[in-house]
């Protein structure tokens, strides 16, 4: 009998972590597995931010924390905004969580009701649907697919728009294709949504400083939406902190002061020591992200290069963030010995327990005939990976 809730029963497992949980398994039996399915940088987090992590222990933040963060953590986000993105916030309007999920989830539980409909262009990141069901919400996907580099155009976010509509989440540069909007292109969107009032914008920018064209476009710089865009952001990615679990959203108060209310009822502010680290990151040199930048961008184009030439993909050169995302439907109905490839999932499991290198099959990121490869790894890796794959995708007839 199940006694579950009905929020749990519908939603479904991260695929992202399934799979690194069996390339794990893999590896402790001994296989020698070439992990591409995670996405977290593997560089280690630079020394000052590790100091100021250790100092602030010594100095005794080891006390709750203000549900919204420390005021220097959310002065020091005010200042990036303003520095990095030319955007303008007070402290009252920034609200730290335990990691940039958390607050994409607070965006959604504050704002979205039963039945109201919640935008979210695929590919998406596998918990974008996820968390709209968890708020009671209708996920309403628009499919845009490699031709259009995985981007989706004002026509289709009109076409999409209906009186029920609460929400679009943008993730820029995007998890899991690498794709980055322009400022034209946002500008574009921007005008679609000035004409729909009830439309708010979360807009996960999480990869920002992962971005291998230049500057970063925020769309919360046009004035006719700014008002109805809440950015999400964190130190996860640009830093190499993950296990810190510091992201934040910057928005219009009254919404900061309704995720305060959420967030004060079920976590309360986020870890203190983080918190300081990731002042740390936000106010001294900037020096390595631009270090951690320049290596992601290698190791895309040794990727990129690699994977053009493997009979079968097709393959677009994504512009941020640290994922490829083949499209691979060519071997759908294809078999070896032991295999038969009817989908995605099929496919990376294929890979998994033949090349021995872990990736996600696409179905959970809304585009069932690709997969995501993460190049968070080294070149050497990278390119032992790619020669697995090739010659493991050689043997499906």
């Amino acid at each position: 009998m199940n006694q579950l809730s009905d929020r749990l029963n519908r939603l479904s497992p991260s695929a992202t972590l399934a799979m690194s949980q069996k390339s794990n398994e893999l590896k402790a039996q001994g296989v020698d597995v070439i992990n591409l399915s995670v996405g977290e940088p593997d560089f280690n987090t630079p020394d000052h931010i590790k100091e100021a992590a250790k100092k602030a222990i010594d100095d005794n933040f080891s006390r709750y924390s203000p549900v919204p963060g420390y005021p220097a953590l959310r002065n020091a986000i005010v200042a990036k905004l303003k520095n990095e993105n030319g955007l303008d916030y007070a402290p009252t309007q920034i609200s730290c969580a335990n990691g940039a999920k958390q607050s994409v989830c607070n965006a959604i539980m504050v704002l979205v009701n039963e039945g109201d409909e919640v935008i979210v262009p695929a590919p998406f990141w596998v918990s974008y649907p996820e968390m709209v069901k968890m708020a009671d919400g209708t996920p309403i996907i628009i499919p845009a697919g490699i031709e259009q580099d995985f981007k989706i155009t004002p026509a289709q976010l009109e076409a999409a728009i209906t009186p029920r509509t609460k929400a679009l989440i943008l993730c820029s540069p995007s998890n899991p294709t690498g794709s980055v909007y322009s400022k034209e292109e946002l500008a574009g969107l921007a005008e679609v949504l000035a004409k729909h009032p009830q439309v708010f914008i979360i807009a996960d920018e999480i990869y920002e400083h992962i971005n291998y064209i230049g500057k970063h476009e925020s769309i919360a710089q046009f004035t006719e939406i700014h008002d109805r865009v809440i950015i999400v952001n964190g130190v996860s990615k640009a830093y190499a902190m993950t296990g810190w679990r510091i992201g934040f959203v910057a928005g219009p108060e009254w919404i900061v002061k309704a995720i305060n209310k959420l967030q004060g009822q079920y976590t309360s502010g986020p870890c203190s020591v983080s918190q300081k680290a990731a002042e740390a990151a936000y106010t001294g040199t900037q020096a390595p992200v631009e270090e951690m930048r320049k290596a992601f961008e290698r190791r895309r184009n040794l990727i990129v290069e690699l994977a053009k030439d493997i009979p079968g993909f097709e393959v677009n050169t994504p512009q941020g963030a640290f994922y490829l995302f083949p499209k691979c439907d060519s071997f759908y109905g294809k078999a070896s010995e032991n295999h038969v490839i009817n989908n995605a999932d099929d496919l990376a499991m294929y890979l998994l327990e033949v090349a021995h290198v872990a990736c996600v099959g696409g179905t959970s990121f809304g585009a069932p005939e690709c997969i995501r490869m993460s190049y968070a790894t080294s070149d050497e890796n990278i390119v032992e990976a790619m020669r697995r794959i090739k010659e493991a995708l050689a043997e499906l007839k």
